[in-house]
């Protein structure tokens, strides 16, 4: 078989328990693909040692019956902690950072037959909407339409970079405010954050504890559901695990949707927004009204304090999960002078490790966590959130199945671009995602079209809490509908 690094995860899998290739083969294809690809900034962790242990492995164990990941070469965004392997959470502080334990995700995917090719590139702690936050450097696109280099979107950028650049069959993603789903419309690629709770934090780098989400970010939908099947799953080690079956949410894809009620929030109409975007959603509701949807008009009145809402919250939360790094037992300390107590020690330590991105949002949450200031920021934020939430808990009761929105403001922007203006505007970005997290939803965001530059554009469903399998066949009749399948030529 030619061009294995092509190949979706599903027709990977049918080949291998044809005996048509082996995860051998697959892999090596993968890896050499990884090696011509350094410009793209994508791996930041290269293994392929394990990567061929795993792939004979995972041959021995071929059969008929074999798990669906059984052979199916996969990244690993840096943020999930692998035995043995650096996990550094892009950040200059983790440096030298080996675990002696296996992120509970990681694991399921490797008991499902899955191989680690490498750790991917991301922002420091996952702060970021456009990979320019990392120690390692910058992540690019592999999308090029001029003599710029373009953001794969953040903070799953090295994720996004890499299933777009086929050098992996699919990657793991982290969601904290559309890292995942933001990246995969900047690709051209499928992305999906499941409920808050479907996927195990353990073993995850904490940015935002209740906000984080794990899920699979792949060339499409079918192989998103094949890989949340494997990753999803109750955990007694994460106290925010739901503790409820996993159902086959390949299974779920019929395509029929015929019936099911698609709300178009009016809140998510931008003053400015481009009008390749407003077209975009408008034929997507049109795609989903022809396939026996029925689209109607919803409001979501919260939604404007989203963005404001999520900018306490999360770097309240990070505030306090990244106290930790420290200098004292594991990662980077500083060198200290003579007179120095524990104090300098401290300050050197995370001023030397932390970038700025990652500084200014630990200030910001430890300031509105501060006494005189909880009340007024803190604790509003959370009232704000409970709205949100409730905004949404009505529409579903009014009884819309999924919610149809664009995934980003835009197309992809230039490196360097948005970083230097106002840290405002790139937090921006995060408009049409933040409002998932915030009330713990399933989002998925969809490659459905090109801008006139030629760049990929992404919608986003929203589902109800819990129903996955019915978010990803809507997803699924879209994808049919829309029948993308752009791909960048090759320039790295």
């Amino acid at each position: 078989m030619t061009d294995l690094t092509k190949l979706k995860i599903a027709e990977a899998r049918d080949a291998l328990r044809k005996g048509d290739v082996t995860s051998v083969e697959l892999t090596e294809a993968c890896l050499s693909a990884i090696d011509a690809a350094d410009a793209l900034g994508a791996f930041v962790h290269k293994t392929p040692e394990i990567a061929l242990e795993q792939a004979k492995a995972a041959d021995a164990r071929n059969s008929a019956d074999a798990p669906a990941l059984n052979g199916i070469p996969l990244g690993i965004k840096d943020l999930f902690c692998t035995k043995g392997v650096p996990s550094q959470a892009a950040s200059g502080i983790l440096e030298g950072f080996r675990p002696e334990y296996e992120s509970t995700v990681t694991s399921q995917l490797f008991a499902d037959g899955a191989v680690m090719l490498g750790k991917l590139n991301m922002d420091e702690f996952a702060m970021g909407s456009s990979n320019e936050t990392s120690v390692y450097g910058n992540a690019v696109n592999p999308w090029k339409v001029d003599d710029r280099q373009l953001t794969p979107g953040g903070s799953s950028g090295g994720s996004a970079s890499a299933v777009a650049a086929d050098l992996c069959l699919g990657a793991t993603g982290t969601d904290t405010g559309g890292s995942i789903r933001q990246p995969a419309a900047f690709t051209g690629i499928t992305g999906i954050k499941p409920t808050y709770g479907r996927c195990s934090r353990w073993g995850i780098v904490a940015f935002a504890s209740s906000l984080d989400q794990a899920g699979p970010m792949t060339k499409d939908v079918r192989d998103a559901a094949i890989m949340l099947t494997s990753m999803c799953g109750h955990d007694p080690k994460d106290s925010t695990s739901a503790d409820l079956a996993v159902p086959d949410f390949e299974a779920a894809l019929t395509g029929d949707i015929k019936g099911k009620t698609i709300g178009i929030p009016k809140e998510y109409r931008m003053e400015g927004s481009p009008t390749e975007i407003e077209k975009l959603w408008s034929d997507g509701a049109d795609m989903l009204r022809d396939a026996g949807a029925k689209v109607v008009d919803i409001s979501l009145p919260h939604t404007k304090y989203a963005l404001p809402a999520y900018y306490v919250i999360a770097p309240a939360e990070a505030s306090s999960n990244l106290a930790r790094y420290d200098g004292v037992r594991f990662g980077h300390r500083a060198s200290l002078e003579a007179g120095d107590g524990i104090t300098e020690m401290y300050e050197k330590t995370r001023a030397e490790g932390f970038g700025h991105e990652v500084q200014r949002r630990v200030m910001v949450g430890t300031y509105v966590l501060s006494a005189g200031f909880y009340d007024a920021y803190y604790n509003r934020a959370r009232k704000v959130r409970a709205l949100i939430k409730r905004d949404f808990d009505q529409v579903f009761a009014d009884g819309v199945d999924a919610i149809l929105t664009p995934a980003t403001p835009s197309a992809a922007f230039g490196l360097g671009e948005m970083a230097e203006a106002d840290p405002i505007q790139m937090y921006l970005n995060d408009v049409f995602t933040v409002t998932v997290n915030l009330a713990g939803l399933p989002g998925i965001s969809v490659p459905t079209g090109l801008d006139a530059q030629g760049l990929p554009l992404g919608l986003q469903l929203i589902g109800r809490p819990w129903e996955e399998g019915d978010l990803l066949n809507i997803a699924y009749r879209l994808e049919q509908s829309a029948g993308f399948v752009a791909k960048p030529s090759q320039w790295w």
